[in-house]
């Protein structure tokens, strides 16, 4: 009986936020008339800044969702967030026809994104954000040019190991910056 428990508790794993993002029906004609197929598109997150995406597709829907669930708990990425809640910075990316733009917000604005990217952000577990899809409004290419811009967030942790400086310089540097934005306007 103990067996049984460890195995369950093994098999149980960390919770993840699953988010589908969108089904497509398919249909192929054959012989005897048409067979019908289906492709789901999911998003899976922990929350905490861990994000994927998967693909999946079979004859019935739950059966397409479990692959692209599947799929997404495997390909999934570690994205730095500001204290916990929000980007780092600012991105422009381009993923195919897909480009997205998004900013780090201000505590309480909330997620300001259509879709596919708020399906992302909520799996992400980003609280305050504002991001629009520039390209194409296909549900694929808007989370492929949302995950090709997660990739490119950057603490400043990570900047200033790369750039042989200490943290403070790097976030002085964003002080700076945002007193000479303030002077101008």
């Amino acid at each position: 009986m103990a067996r049984n428990e460890r195995r369950d508790e093994r098999d149980a794993g960390p919770e993840y936020l699953e988010r589908l993002v969108g089904i497509n029906r398919v249909a192929k004609t054959v012989k005897g008339g048409r067979r019908f197929g289906f492709a789901a598109l999911m998003v899976v997150g922990d929350g905490n800044g861990r994000v994927g995406y998967g693909h999946g597709k079979a004859r019935e829907v739950p059966e397409a969702i479990t692959k692209a669930t599947e799929q997404a708990k495997r390909s999934m990425i570690r994205v730095p967030l500001r204290d916990g809640r929000t980007l780092h910075h600012d991105i422009v990316a381009r993923e195919g026809a897909g480009r997205v733009m998004m900013r780090a917000a201000p505590a309480g604005t909330g997620i300001i994104a259509g879709g596919p990217m708020r399906a992302v952000f909520e799996a992400l577990g980003v609280q305050d954000v504002v991001a629009k899809a520039l390209g194409s409004n296909n549900p694929y290419s808007m989370v492929n040019a949302t995950f090709a811009a997660l990739r490119q967030v950057q603490s400043p942790r990570l900047v200033a190991a790369r750039r042989g400086k200490r943290v403070g310089d790097i976030l002085a540097g964003r002080r700076e910056s945002k007193e000479l934005a303030d002077e101008q306007t």
